[in-house]
């Protein structure tokens, strides 16, 4: 039996966040996704890049709620100069007028997604995990291998991150995902997350939950194996029997 548990260290920084996590199985290649359906995702990506300015009410991202938020969030724990919440990054294209565009299916319903609520939300490949994933402040040194670069680049002490057997998952909390467990076109089972910091909008959290979780159903023909909202109260899941 395979857990996600987010760890006690975790919850003494931030106690009344929620963890929204989907297990997705069997989703189609991004081959097999037939076109319309690409197109209905890729309309669902342009709706969301014009939705997201009523999350925008400053020109300066740092002076949005939905941004601010998080700056606070990354003051409590060590990260790499310069990391921000992975929502944060998506806004900021938005507020220059540089809207995100397409990657793969499963990507871009993700950063719809995330760009409709402005929750940070991530994807991990399920069959890549080695032993259960675990949310909390690492002593350092786990093995990571950032998306895009060609050095290993391991945590730091004191810092917050997803992490298995093998080493970091997703480096300063949704940061920045690592070559080992990054969604392909070619995943086919899923572990995603919608992350939210502020008791405020929990609501807002179980409403994007239940949205991804019909996206991927509807459109890339996903079984969804486990839903939950993982709290302090309830701090593990079960993510693979």
């Amino acid at each position: 039996m395979q857990k996600f548990i987010a760890e006690e260290s975790f919850w003494n920084l931030f106690p009344a966040s929620a963890i929204g996590i989907v297990v997705a199985r069997g989703m189609k290649t991004a081959e097999e996704v037939p076109a319309e359906d690409k197109q209905a995702i890729a309309d669902l990506l342009r709706e969301a890049n014009a939705a997201a300015d009523q999350h925008l009410v400053s020109n300066t991202i740092s002076q949005n709620p939905v941004a601010a938020v998080w700056r606070e969030a990354y003051r409590r724990f060590k990260t790499k100069k310069g990391a921000r919440c992975s929502v944060e990054n998506l806004l900021k294209r938005v507020l220059k007028g540089n809207p995100v565009g397409s990657i793969t299916p499963s990507v871009d319903i993700y950063n719809a997604i995330s760009l409709k609520y402005a929750l940070p939300v991530g994807g991990e490949d399920v069959d890549a995990f080695e032993g259960d994933v675990r949310l909390g402040i690492t002593e350092g040194g786990d093995a990571f291998r950032p998306l895009g670069e060609e050095e290993d680049d391991p945590t730091l002490e004191g810092e917050l991150c997803y992490r298995d057997d093998a080493g970091a998952i997703c480096r300063c909390w949704n940061w920045r995902d690592g070559v080992r467990t990054a969604l392909a076109d070619e995943s086919s089972n899923a572990f995603l997350i919608i992350e939210c910091v502020d008791p405020q909008r929990v609501g807002d959290l179980r409403a994007a939950i239940e949205e991804f979780a019909g996206l991927i159903e509807r459109y890339l023909g996903a079984e969804i194996a486990a839903k939950q909202i993982v709290t302090k109260d309830a701090p593990e899941m079960v993510i693979a029997v």
